[in-house]
Formats: structure tokens, C-alpha cells, sequence
């Protein structure tokens, strides 16, 4: 499909109603046309990869094309100078949280982004920083526990910012390190603990929400049940070697 026949959908799709829904929900309604996720994730399905689409989806501005361009762009063609020209383009939570899900958790510069951003003066940069941090602690299955320690630093740095939109992706990065393994999960409550002491009312929300998360009986059972499950596993391949 074309630019002109995506955005011809799209607007087919316009529904007021779910606009103004979106301005409840803190969401920047410039732009939107109110169309649902589920909606844009079955068209992005029957898009497939398109970088050069993504592109002119997210120079439309529109705010739905710009959801649906990190969801079908490619991952491998992320390049530095676009992702900061993207991420300077963040206008509302929901394009932030969505474009770093999609598309730059999955880039080999996710990691480097996560760092570089967590100090930006804009908002939804530094979000950007801890959504990348949630994301990688959910889903990348190579990384060390180092990095996760190194960002539970810079989550302990920045935990004072007391911007809505700031705290609640540290505290979600915060969570989502903690869930990661029983020894991340030690190292997380300390760090909220830390936190607790801070004479700052953001720092003490964080601190406060995560450690009723990550001190829960379910997100402990959870945990040792991963334990338990890569020690069999161990041990079914240590009889295979035999």
C-alpha cells in the first residue's frame, strides 16, 4: 500500500468520541484520529516490515501513523540520528511507550539510548530512557545481570525528577528489573529501600509502589519457579553430555 492509501484507512477509522477519550488518559489528542491499537497492530500485520512506509508514516504526523510506523518499521535499519530525531518528535506518552516498545528495544542501540537519554531535560526523551530499561529487563534473554545493575543506578539518580510521566517509567523500569531474577529482585528492593529515604515525594511513590510489587508472594513464586525450572533443565542436559 501507498502513504496516501494507509492514511485513507486511517482516517477511515476517525472517531471523535475515542479522541477525547484520549485527553482523559493524558494523551496528547493534537493530530489523533482516535483509532484503537488493536486496529492499527491488525493493519501493521497486513502492512508487514516497511521501512521506507514507516518513514513517511512518521513524517505525516499524524499521531496514529506514527504509532503504526514503529510498529512496521525494521529494527536493523534504526540508525542514531533518527532515533533521536524521532524521539524528539515525542508529544505524548503513548507514542513514546509504543515507538519504544515496537521498534528501539529491538535495535542494537537500545542500550546505548537508554543510557544517553536518562538525563534529558525533555520528558518524554527521559521516559523514553526508562521504557527502554522496562523493556530490555522483559525482554532481552542475553544481556548480563551487570546491565541491569548499571541501570538500577541510574534509575537511583533520577528517581527525584517528579515530572507524572518521568516517575512512572522509573518506576516501571524499576518493577520490571526486579522481575527479572530472584538475584535482580534482591538488588531492586534495595535500590527501592534506597529510595524510600530520599526527602523527595517522587523518589518515595517509586520506592513505595515497587517494593509492593516486587516484595509480593506471586512475583516471588514466579521467580523461584524460573530457578527451579533452569535447574532442570541443567540437569536434563547434563545427562544428555553423558
Amino acid at each position: 500500500m501507498t502513504l496516501e492509501e494507509v492514511l485513507t484507512v486511517l482516517k477511515g477509522q476517525a472517531n471523535s468520541e475515542n479522541v477525547a477519550g484520549m485527553a482523559r488518559y493524558g494523551i496528547n489528542p493534537r493530530n489523533a484520529l482516535g483509532i484503537s491499537m488493536p486496529f492499527l497492530r491488525k493493519l501493521a500485520k497486513r502492512l508487514g516490515r516497511n521501512h521506507d512506509l514507516a518513514l513517511l508514516l512518521w513524517d505525516s504526523d499524524i499521531h496514529e501513523a506514527r504509532i503504526l510506523a514503529s510498529l512496521i518499521d525494521d529494527p536493523s535499519r534504526i540508525a542514531h540520528q533518527r532515533m533521536e530525531h524521532w524521539a524528539a518528535g515525542f508529544d505524548s506518552w503513548d507514542i513514546c511507550d509504543q515507538c519504544c516498545s515496537n521498534l528501539f528495544a529491538k535495535s542494537s542501540l537500545a542500550i546505548q539510548k537508554a543510557v544517553d537519554w536518562s538525563q534529558s531535560a525533555q520528558p518524554f526523551i527521559k521516559r523514553a530512557s526508562f521504557v527502554l530499561m522496562a523493556q530490555l529487563a522483559v525482554h532481552d534473554k542475553i544481556s548480563p545481570d551487570q546491565l541491569f545493575h548499571d541501570f538500577l543506578a541510574l534509575i537511583r539518580r533520577e528517581a527525584t525528577d517528579s515530572r507524572n510521566f518521568v516517575k512512572k517509567a522509573v518506576n516501571w523500569a524499576l518493577r520490571q528489573i526486579g522481575k527479572r531474577n530472584l538475584a535482580l529482585n534482591r538488588a531492586a528492593i534495595e535500590t527501592a529501600r534506597r529510595l524510600r529515604e530520599l526527602d523527595s515525594p517522587a523518589a518515595r511513590w517509586i520506592a513505595a509502589d515497587a517494593i509492593r510489587e516486587l516484595e509480593s508472594p506471586a512475583v516471588r513464586l514466579r521467580l523461584q519457579k524460573k530457578v527451579l525450572a533452569r535447574m532442570i533443565q541443567f540437569s536434563k542436559d547434563k545427562n544428555l553430555l553423558r
